[in-house]
């Protein structure tokens, strides 16, 4: 797989992929913000424009693709508010020269206001009406996120490739040890608590609030977890989460019952999160778009503050969960 996978996705390329579809694009094109994939706005001649998402090459297999399409074509046919692929002669997923790509509506907004409770129990009632469809069926080609795949192997990357500073390489491994080791501690804390099919990335961002309700986007990352991952990046910081929590699962729970013992997989969610995020942007360092988006990333100040990040959430794994009741 090339290390620069976008370069001859230049705009009269990507015009000519759009009207591969029978189509008639106008000639605008104005790329949006995202660094995975590649995305567009794109002007259609006598209609609303179009998003255009090219996917990263080697990332998801075709099968992969069709369930994240599946998924959210199903919870649009349920009536939930998400952005759900077009489709074009029979199918959402299409190819142009090497390229795999999607069509979706042009949609607007802003995120949401997390600290108002009207807000978070409209985005838990959504998300309980959310896994109570995602539970009904099980993913075949998606990932699933736990310890090994968003932690131990993040770690492993990092270190095996040389990121960390020479003189902060074996302070992180030697948190990652013990972060990897409390993680397991709190999910035997947990139990036996379900999987199911979620939004997998479930940050404000991907949600566009307008007219007094949420719309939920992008489920590249949607994959096989616990309910309480769409849950824990809603209720802010760890300190003041007990009121939000019990704010999204006033609504939640209106349509699906919360596993309280979910609540012990908060701190192994987020530091999951950090150590995943790193060795992403780590992994993609040969894309162009990545050094130029993320200039800190080598500077040993950032590895100084992984670790102090490292520190905090090993402590907080050593806490007991926070109470929404």
């Amino acid at each position: 797989m090339s290390d620069t996978p976008y370069a001859d996705l230049d705009p009269d390329r990507i015009l000519h992929a759009v009207e591969s579809l029978g189509l008639r694009a106008d000639g605008r094109v104005l790329a949006l913000n995202s660094y995975e994939n590649r995305v567009y706005r794109i002007g259609i001649e006598e209609g609303l424009p179009l998003v255009a998402k090219f996917y990263r090459p080697g990332r998801w297999t075709d099968a992969a693709i069709g369930e994240e399409h599946a998924f959210a074509l199903e919870l649009q046919a349920a009536d939930l508010p998400v952005v759900a692929p077009l489709a074009h002669g029979g199918t959402s997923l299409h190819g142009f020269e090497g390229h795999r790509f999607a069509l979706y509506p042009m949609r607007g907004g802003h995120a949401p206001e997390l600290g108002e409770r009207e807000v978070l129990t409209h985005l838990g009632r959504t998300l309980g009406r959310m896994h109570a469809i995602g539970e009904g069926a099980a993913f075949a080609n998606r990932g699933v996120i736990g310890i090994e795949s968003h932690g131990e192997e993040p770690v492993h990357f990092l270190l095996e490739e040389g990121w960390l500073p020479p003189a902060l390489e074996s302070n992180f491994e030697r948190l990652a040890e013990a972060l990897l080791d409390a993680m397991e501690a709190a999910e035997d804390r947990a139990g036996d608590v379900r999987r199911l099919r979620i939004h997998g990335d479930c940050h404000p961002g991907n949600i566009l609030w307008r007219e007094g309700a949420g719309l939920f986007v992008d489920f590249d990352d949607t994959l096989t977890g616990p309910a309480v991952q769409d849950l824990w990046m809603l209720a802010g910081r760890r300190e003041d989460m007990a009121r939000p929590l019990r704010w999204l699962l006033e609504g939640y729970e209106q349509f699906r019952r919360f596993d309280r013992r979910e609540l012990h997989l908060i701190e192994v969610q987020r530091t999951l999160r950090l150590l995943h995020y790193n060795a992403w942007i780590a992994r993609r360092w040969h894309d162009p778009a990545f050094p130029a988006a993320f200039p800190w990333f080598q500077e040993p100040r950032h590895w100084e503050t992984v670790i102090t990040q490292m520190q905090e959430q090993l402590a907080a794994l050593q806490e007991p969960p926070p109470d929404p009741d």
